[in-house]
């Protein structure tokens, strides 16, 4: 049941159900249990390392798009200013 949960959780890459089984790894009894259940932990760090890694390049195109906003923007001139 546990392994089932956990590819599950994979395929749909939702990482607050692996965190779940994570607490909760049963003993494993079978030696293809065991097997089973290495195998998924090694996919689920490739799948968490893979969704930091486009988390961390969106979060520079961000800052790229407001850095590019910033500098497109018209200066803005007091309402009250004078000296025009």
């Amino acid at each position: 049941m546990w392994l089932k949960a956990f590819t599950i959780a994979i395929v749909e890459r939702n990482t607050e159900k692996l965190n779940d089984l994570m607490e909760t790894i049963p003993s494993f009894e079978k030696k293809t249990d065991i097997e089973s259940a290495l195998s998924l932990l090694q996919e689920a760090t490739k799948l968490v390392e893979s969704m930091k890694d486009e988390t961390q390049t969106s979060m520079i195109q961000m800052q790229k798009n407001i850095k590019f906003l910033k500098a497109t923007q018209a200066p803005r001139t007091s309402s009250l200013d004078i000296s025009s």
